[in-house]
């Protein structure tokens, strides 16, 4: 087993996606070691004593060639699943064509050695779209004259992980989770600090290379059993109720509306959930030995870098905060329900006593406490709920003062001039929970991406200059 290992010159090792999740991590641990390595991403930053960053684009192949020039070992780390719901849609062919380019360049620069992070989920399955682009990946970089080592993960659990934020902000938020049937299947999670120590150690292992090896952690689980751990460690109850129906696309939206993850990269994720995804072939065991995290010290280490994560204040050009918003729509909520209220001490019509209006009034409230509830968590799911019940609150008021320009009364007998002022004030009301509401649906996206100032996953939603880094903490 040839172990030995020394950086034959300096900056001759290449990080591509160094700005992402894993990326980040690798960069850090090999400039950590002494090792000088050269960065890649679509921004240029300032170089280090250690890390050399070049500025490339992976659909450009001569900046990939300059990119790669010199270098004997690449890890490649680009995938194509953020972005647009058109760049989504079209994720396969980008993926393929950043393959295909990044292999030209490397091929035409002399890189030695090519370090691929892949997928794991049994070949002899009907894969996932997702999934089959993560094979494509590997086969098309291992189609040319260049070795390369692939290793093969399933879900990967760190703080800036999307499958690590589905989980956490499911459990989180969600008292009794409706799942789908993928939760019941099994995979084997790796803490992502595992996932470096493997890449640096097949780097450093030349009998790796050219072979496939999959990786995993010490714990085979299924996903409900790693939300349950997760609920454990919250020292919290975790309902679930399973349905057959909640396809990996609806899965994806829910998702979308509950965590920060966006459905774009909620949809692939679930994908590669759908079907078991454990180690089969443990060869990698004998070639880097790794002593491996289980999955209860992988969720403490990530809560305690998500904690690292800086609260984000309102930029110059924004009008109105998250945070104000926020506060307007809970105040408006609050306000909505205590002058709902009033329908029962302060109106004399007998109208409000009957079962059908007692039970409509049940159902708003409880849909006014279910908003809150998620607003407080700052969830899509509660802006969107406090939305569409503002909507409807809105129009039940003003079709209450329906009599005040037409004479006819709609919802019931017609209010006294004490009422009818309260219809119009809790108008005015859910009109200002519909202003706030949107506003908040649509900055909390922008709020949760916004990190450090980089361009690896631009977004339609996202500014440009941002990252997903799941951050909920809006000053």
């Amino acid at each position: 087993m040839s172990t030995d290992f020394s950086q034959k010159k300096p900056f001759d090792i290449l990080v591509t996606g160094s700005t992402g999740f894993i990326g980040k991590k690798l960069l850090t641990k090999l400039s950590d070691s002494g090792l000088k390595i050269r960065a890649m991403s679509r921004s240029k930053y300032p170089d280090t004593e250690n890390v050399q960053h070049v500025q490339a684009d992976a659909f450009d192949v001569e900046s990939l060639t300059a990119a790669t020039d010199g270098i004997e070992t690449a890890f490649y780390l680009l995938h194509s699943m953020e972005g647009s719901k058109k760049e989504w849609a079209e994720f396969a062919n980008r993926e393929k064509q950043q393959a295909q380019n990044f292999l030209q360049a490397a091929t035409k620069s002399g890189v030695k050695r090519i370090v691929y992070l892949g997928g794991l989920v049994n070949e002899s399955l009907e894969l996932s779209k997702h999934m089959r682009s993560r094979h494509e990946v590997g086969k098309i970089l291992a189609s040319g004259s260049i070795p390369v080592t692939e290793l093969r993960a399933s879900v990967i659990v760190g703080a800036e992980g999307g499958s690590y934020a589905m989980l956490r902000y499911l459990v989180e938020r969600l008292p009794l989770m409706v799942c789908p049937k993928w939760v019941k299947s099994q995979t084997q999670p790796i803490a992502v600090d595992d996932v470096v120590d493997y890449l640096i150690g097949v780097m450093k292992n030349s009998d790796t290379s050219g072979k496939i090896l999959e990786i995993g952690g010490p714990d085979i689980m299924t996903y409900e059993q790693l939300m349950r751990l997760y609920s454990s460690i919250l020292n919290r109850n975790l309902n679930i109720i399973q349905i057959p129906f909640l396809t990996p696309r609806l899965s994806s939206y829910w998702i979308d509306l509950v965590t920060p993850v966006k459905a774009s990269l909620a949809r692939p994720l679930v994908d590669s959930l759908v079907h078991d995804s454990i180690v089969k072939d443990k060869s990698v065991q004998q070639l880097v030995p790794v002593h491996l995290k289980h999955m209860t010290e992988a969720i403490a280490v990530a809560r305690e870098e998500a904690k690292s994560f800086e609260s984000i204040r309102k930029s110059p050009e924004e009008k109105t905060s998250y945070k104000m918003n926020q506060k307007i729509l809970l105040i408006s909520l609050c306000a909505m329900a205590f002058i709902g209220t009033t329908y029962y001490w302060m109106d004399d019509r007998t109208d409000v006593w009957e079962i059908p209006w007692l039970i409509g009034s049940i159902i708003w409230y409880a849909a006014i406490l279910f908003a809150i509830s998620f607003v407080k968590q700052k969830a899509r799911l509660g802006y969107l709920i406090g939305g569409i019940l503002a909507w409807v609150t809105l129009a039940f008021w003003l079709f209450d003062n329906f009599y005040v320009v037409f004479e006819l009364s709609l919802v019931a007998s017609e209010p006294s001039i004490d009422v009818t002022i309260r219809n119009f004030i809790g108008a005015a009301i859910a009109g200002l929970a519909i202003f706030s509401s949107h506003n908040v649906f649509h900055k909390v996206r922008v709020y949760q991406a916004r990190g450090e100032p980089v361009i690896e996953s631009a977004s339609a939603e996202v500014p440009e200059g941002a990252r997903p880094v799941y951050n909920t903490d809006f000053s």
